[in-house]
């Protein structure tokens, strides 16, 4: 009678060679398929890159078209293969677009916040390029990789500035409509009655007047910014005004919903004050749901502040934004001629409006599963 096999089918390969087991044979497929992943993004990358050097450097005198097509095939090439490595990586669940979208505005504000500190060229001081030649095509290679305007001022520089205009400006606006309409919201949501109807009243008051109009009647009255802090102070307000009526009706459907809830129920209960609960039990929760909201919004608000100044509306050359250089280009023969000119704030501008509503999606969604 032959001598039966011990069963370590599940066992781990030192204990199979322990119990004289030979070792488990897997499928030569399995020991590869992990690898596959990394090695078509490996491949991406490569032809990506292959595709930005043959537009930008061996083609470098070929008419805009074939480069612009070119670069977009690469940049696509390359967005798929950082999405095949990401997901071999951290699973079908990482969101690639969220992540690119997190780098570009993480970039983004650092090079705000240090633009003075960084090698640019010159792109606020018109004075300090008169003898450099103007509207310079980009070129990568050089000392104006996104090209100069007809004052020779460098547009990678300015775009970076401008940055700070229209950050700065709907962060500003964001504070004020998160503080204001949030708290107005959460109150008129948990007390109800009277006062109730006079913020509804308000709310839709001011969302049923254009908003354009307020905001030019606003800068027309208060004049408009000459600086950095000047354009924060009077268009973050103007714009936190615009911005409130939609703030509070969130929170106070928000609210409307929560004051139902358990945990506020027994709070009232155990006897605690109204502004206990408010503070203690809505505003946290609350919250929650304005932040995914005001990414959204703060995008909306780079777009106002940018309309703003292309009316002129908003800082005036040639302190730069991103509004005012897009209106550098309004020409007929600027569009012609110097495309990139209004293109390069333009990039600039949806990227980071793009950015701000991909991770408000994202953010929402998660508080949703929540």
């Amino acid at each position: 009678m032959a001598r039966s096999e011990p069963m370590v089918s599940g066992a781990e390969p030192e204990d199979r060679l322990l119990l004289g087991a030979p070792p488990e044979r897997r499928p030569p497929g399995r020991e590869r398929s992990s690898e596959r992943p990394l090695r078509s993004a490996a491949l991406g990358f490569l032809g990506s890159a292959g595709l930005l050097v043959l537009a930008l450097v061996v083609l470098a005198g070929s008419p805009a078209l074939v480069q612009v097509v070119l670069v977009g095939a690469g940049l696509v090439l390359a967005r798929r293969s950082i999405d095949v490595a990401a997901r071999a990586r951290w699973g079908n669940g990482f969101d690639t677009t969220a992540a690119l979208c997190a780098v570009w505005l993480t970039a983004l504000v650092l090079a705000a916040l240090l633009a003075d500190l960084l090698p640019l060229a010159e792109g606020v001081d018109p004075g300090l390029t008169l003898r450099e030649p103007g509207n310079l095509p980009p070129d990568l290679f050089s000392s104006h990789p996104l090209g100069t305007n007809n004052l020779s001022l460098d547009l990678l520089s300015r775009s970076i500035h401008g940055a700070r205009v229209s950050l700065l400006t709907s962060l500003m606006a964001i504070l004020v409509s998160l503080v204001v309409g949030g708290l107005l919201g959460i109150l008129a949501g948990y007390l109800r009655g009277p006062f109730d109807a006079v913020v509804g009243v308000v709310t839709n008051t001011v969302l049923a007047f254009p908003a354009l109009v307020f905001l030019i009647a606003v800068i027309t009255t208060v004049g408009r910014p000459t600086s950095l802090s000047d354009a924060t102070v009077k268009l973050g307000l103007a714009l936190g005004v615009i911005a409130t009526p939609t703030m509070a009706r969130l929170a106070r459907a928000t609210t409307l919903s929560l004051a139902q809830q358990e945990f506020v129920v027994s709070a009232r209960g155990m006897g605690a004050s109204r502004i206990r609960v408010v503070l203690r039990e809505l505003v946290p929760n609350v919250a929650y749901t304005l932040v995914s909201l005001a990414l959204v919004i703060m995008a909306v608000l780079i777009l106002a502040e940018g309309s703003l100044s292309f009316l002129g509306l908003g800082l005036q050359p040639p302190s730069p934004s991103w509004g005012n250089m897009i209106a550098d280009g309004q020409e007929t023969a600027v569009l012609r001629e110097q495309p990139y000119i209004p293109l390069v704030p333009g990039a600039f501008m949806f990227l980071t409006v793009f950015s701000f509503n991909r991770l408000g999606e994202r953010l929402r969604t998660l508080t949703d599963r929540s």
